[in-house]
């Protein structure tokens, strides 16, 4: 088996076509694990993590949330600098928000790849 720089070997293509959707999210704006899901009509919200949590790293991972809005497990500083970056907004505002704004925020443009 041949395996990347992560150790898990070469994306499939769902894991291909999740980081492309991924790629296409506007700054400040977010989808849920289950919204690209619902977009690729395949694979669930757990595919979609597990795709993001093997080979996410290269793109805007942030951009990925749980449902509700809440940031990324394990990464909830480094995410939240990039939503005060990027201008996301937040539920209880920029300065104390701890979780992404969906009603506002949440990207409803996504399209399946094309192969």
């Amino acid at each position: 088996m041949v395996t990347d720089a992560t150790g898990f070997g070469q994306p499939s293509e769902f894991a291909d076509d999740v980081l492309e959707v991924v790629d296409t999210i506007p700054e400040g704006m977010v989808m849920t694990y289950g919204d690209i899901a619902e977009v690729l009509g395949r694979g669930g919200a757990r595919g979609v993590g597990s795709v993001m949590a093997r080979y996410g790293s290269d793109v805007p991972w942030w951009r990925v949330l749980r449902s509700g809005g809440y940031f990324p497990q394990g990464l909830e500083d480094e995410a939240l600098a990039h939503y005060r970056a990027e201008g996301t907004p937040l539920v209880r505002g920029q300065v104390d928000g701890r979780r992404v704004d969906l009603s506002v925020a949440r990207w409803k443009d996504a399209r399946r790849p094309t192969a």
